[in-house]
């Protein structure tokens, strides 16, 4: 048996396919997915059909086992993924994949905090994070030490405040 002769003998197979198909899924759409992914698997692996052997078993048995997996997979797959309404919103970010564009979204709120601050305070501050110790700050500033250190911590509890929304409780 050729290619063609096979694949009408599989074509003409696919209604009682399709009512094999309903009994499995129970849903009209299902079954016509199914019995489309046991035609293709059956056109695909022509060469595994020997002559002589019952076309409508095999069809049958292809259907059973394509159903079976896929049914495996989906299992699998919910067991594996947690639904939206479990996650907490301090998880969501830990669950989340991170990108380039989430960090730009974060830097840029950083940005804008930061430019919303005085320069009284942006520039002790920014100092000081970029790893300027207090007496060094304030040498460049020529303000007290103690007058660098409340800058500081007023520009820090600023920052909290314009930040809020990436205060995670772990």
């Amino acid at each position: 048996m050729n290619r063609i002769e096979f694949n009408t003998l599989v074509i003409r197979q696919s209604e009682s396919l399709k009512a094999y198909a309903r009994n499995f899924t129970r849903d009209q759409d299902d079954a016509n997915d199914l019995v489309q992914d046991t035609l293709l698997k059956a056109v695909t692996y022509f060469k595994n059909f020997k002559e002589g052997t019952n076309l409508k078993g095999w069809l049958y048995t292809i259907m059973k086992n394509t159903f079976i997996n896929n049914y495996r997979r989906v299992v699998k797959t919910n067991s594996f993924i947690t639904k939206e309404e479990e996650i907490t919103s301090a998880n969501l970010v830990v669950s989340a994949t991170k990108n380039r564009g989430e960090n730009k979204f974060v830097m840029e709120d950083i940005n804008h905090a930061l430019s919303n601050l005085s320069e009284d305070y942006y520039v002790p501050f920014t100092m000081y994070f970029e790893g300027y110790k207090y007496h060094e700050i304030s040498d460049y500033l020529n303000i007290p030490i103690g007058t660098v250190k409340t800058r500081i911590h007023v520009a820090r509890k600023v920052m909290k405040k314009t930040l809020n929304t990436y205060k995670f409780s772990y």
